[in-house]
């Protein structure tokens, strides 16, 4: 729920806006600006966008670039309808695009390149024999030798200079099995305290360490020693939760110290001497999220993330710098209302680019040691997915996506501020696909603010027709709506099924302020829900819009709004979708696995009244006797986030009311549809629901 691509042609009628401007241009502008997204670059498409395109799109993530910045590795991921899979090997471009070689080729799934200091080699992890270990290459040409030899195997590793330091998982406690070795058959688990299961799935007796072993060979060392904590941070860290000094005398890493686990965000960022074998916690006092730290280039500071408030995942979150001199900590983006996406030191070690919101688009930033900032680009795209620079400091490497286009690589040079294409792997496939088109729009709030919302119109739209609408509901609830190529929630392939796409950045995300973010909390019922309405109605006065087509749709939080409207929408929607969601918030308390979660966002524990009390008033499963609308929801069995229960009480509710109802259940997925049949059929499903109550 929580803590989360094309050629294009833009037809710009409006300018876009810097962070800086957000809020002015808000408040004094309701026009309309239209973006013609076009699939290629003419102007002829032959056949719609489907789920079956969606699930052949190739997939770019983790590039990197070599010390000469000549080349760019990065693994592409391939999804196969057939085996029910994705299948990702490496591949290395050169930063003009004029050539590309694949570096791995087999049925294993390659990732985390790194390049040696030198760019002669490359390491990466694969499983083609087994368990994960690091493989080392001769760059760009040479046979893959493995490198480690770890039981558990490597999920994650970093290199610098002669020193590799990696995550593995080590044993810290008995099991059921060590405890009664005569009853080896018996499967089942055990546990006395908080926490006993993550994301999607259960504890057990292994935790992630953090090792670190020499190049030029000897034993792997665990810094983490006997301790019951882990690094980097389930369910999503990773290699950038860890860094190793330039000097390679100092390892960085990110870990979650605390007795309280389930309940508190209180990672910190700890320094581990190789010499002496000492850790010391740098950011003690810090009681929020203190995460991926990165030495600068010449050693003197260590840039991290970090969030003030402690059990609050969505707070802002601040660029803060480590003097190693003296020990002080400063915030970099004390003046920047934005969240640090992603950050990369500039070679000079004075400045940083960064990676941040910007009013439902996502920019490149660029800011100083003393705090100065400026937006660099701007454009209906969402930057980022890894941000690199060239060691001259002339060009960045980062990725660019949008509604209807792929992650592609992008060079940003930084003298010109331009954006140039590097990468283009689904050119072919996207050739001759349907273009739509996108307007972005803001709305009144029934308290005379803004809303943002992108209005995303289908293929051949003709204004002189009537069209259904989806009011697109997002989840987080955190999580701001920009220009995002989404494998699950597709706005391209929604309008390519003949419906308008109403995405609304309701309060409650990013992009537009800490303050626009933090309104949903303990008012999930309140405004953020009004402010859809609002959209909804506003946009429903276009001549187009067929009033008795018009249906909501969400996942997770959004999933929420989707059961909460069916109790308020007054007859506003003839259908509705919800995956995953959020229904009744007491039960949901006692299962889900993150109590920091549910405290923060309303309030506490269900045992104490006035929690209880504003839990009652929010919760959808307390205006189920207003439902009158048919209802399609769907699950995953290993979604411990947002428990399948919560959708099972769901359906149950509809059902047991004569509401027409369907339920899909996924037996192994957790909160996302991942499998490329499980998402083909569920998306066909939802369409044949959404046609049947939406289109005349």
């Amino acid at each position: 729920m929580h803590s989360f691509l094309i050629i294009i042609t833009f037809f710009l009628t409006m300018m876009m806006f810097s962070c800086t401007q957000s809020d002015k241009s808000a408040q004094e502008t309701k026009d309309t600006k239209e973006i013609n997204l076009s699939l290629n670059q003419s102007d002829m498409g032959e056949r719609l966008f489907s789920a079956k395109d969606l699930y052949s799109t190739k997939r770019i993530s983790e590039f990197v670039l070599s010390p000469d910045g000549e080349w760019i590795v990065y693994r592409m991921a391939v999804p196969s309808i057939a085996d029910n899979k994705l299948f990702a090997d490496l591949y290395a471009v050169k930063r003009d695009g004029s050539e590309t070689i694949q570096l791995t080729d087999n049925k294993s799934s390659e990732s985390n390149p790194r390049f040696s200091n030198d760019g002669k080699k490359l390491a990466f992890i694969s499983s083609v024999d087994g368990a994960p270990q690091v493989y080392v290459m001769d760059f760009p040409k040479g046979t893959p030798k493995v490198f480690t030899s770890v039981e558990k195997g490597v999920s994650s590793f970093n290199w610098v200079g002669n020193t590799i330091v990696f995550a593995s998982e080590v044993k810290f406690r008995e099991t059921i099995k060590d405890e009664y070795p005569e009853f080896d058959k018996a499967n089942m688990m055990v546990y006395d305290d908080l926490h006993i299961r993550h994301w999607d799935e259960w504890n057990d007796e292994n935790v992630s360490h953090i090792f670190t072993v020499s190049f030029n060979g000897g034993e792997p060392k665990d810094i983490m020693q006997g301790e019951k904590y882990e690094s980097p941070l389930k369910p999503f860290g990773g290699a950038e939760e860890y860094d190793i000094s330039p000097d390679e005398k100092e390892i960085a890493y990110t870990c979650k110290k605390v007795e309280d686990y389930p309940f508190s965000t209180n990672s910190d960022i700890f320094l581990y001497d190789v010499a002496s074998g000492s850790t010391k916690n740098i950011t003690e006092g810090m009681m929020g999220y203190d995460k991926n730290p990165k030495y600068s280039p010449d050693g003197k500071y260590i840039a991290f993330v970090s969030q003030e408030r402690p059990g609050f995942e969505s707070d802002r979150i601040r660029l803060m710098v480590y003097d190693r001199t003296n020990s002080q900590i400063s915030e970099i983006s004390k003046t920047l209302d934005q969240w640090v996406e992603e950050f990369v030191w500039a070679p000079d070690s004075k400045s940083f680019y960064i990676i941040a919101g910007d009013s439902g688009t996502v920019q490149i930033y660029t800011i100083a040691l003393d705090g100065n900032w400026s937006v660099l680009t701007n454009g209906v795209h969402k930057l980022g997915g890894g941000l690199n620079i060239t060691q001259d400091g002339k060009v960045l490497v980062t990725g660019k996506q949008s509604f209807t286009e792929p992650l592609d690589i992008f060079g940003f040079d930084i003298s010109s501020n331009k954006l140039n294409q590097i990468t283009n792997l689904n050119k072919d496939l996207y050739a001759n696909i349907k273009k739509v088109k996108v307007e972005e729009r803001w709305f009144d709030a029934t308290d005379g603010k803004k809303i943002h919302a992108w209005v995303v119109y289908p293929p051949d739209f003709d204004a002189n027709k009537k069209y259904p609408v989806i009011t697109y509901c997002q989840g987080g609830p955190q999580s701001m709506i920009s220009p995002n190529f989404h494998y699950r929630w597709s706005q391209f392939l929604m309008a390519s099924k003949g419906y308008i796409i109403l995405a609304a950045n309701r309060r409650g995300v990013p992009g537009f302020g800490q303050a626009w973010n933090d309104a949903i909390s303990l008012d999930w019922g309140g405004m953020p829900m009004n402010d859809l309405l609002v959209a909804t109605d506003q946009f429903s006065k276009e001549p187009f819009v067929d009033i008795e087509g018009r249906a909501a749709m969400g996942a997770s939080a959004g999933g929420y709004a989707a059961f909460w409207l069916a109790g308020q929408h007054q007859n506003r929607f003839k259908a509705f979708i919800a995956h995953c969601g959020v229904f009744n918030l007491v039960s949901k308390y006692g299962s889900t696995e993150e109590l920091f979660f549910p405290n923060w966002e309303f309030g506490g524990p269900y045992w104490i009244k006035k929690n209880r009390d504003h839990m009652e008033k929010n919760s959808p499963h307390n205006y189920v006797q207003n439902w009158n609308t048919p209802i399609f929801i769907s699950t995953g069995m290993n979604d411990f986030r947002v428990p399948y229960t919560q959708s099972l009480e769901a359906f149950t509710a509809a059902r047991a009311q004569g509401i027409p109802a369907e339920l899909v259940v996924f037996p192994n997925e957790n909160h996302f549809i991942g499998k490329p049949q499980e998402f083909i059929i569920w998306n066909d499903k939802v369409f044949k629901f959404l046609d049947k109550y939406c289109k005349k």
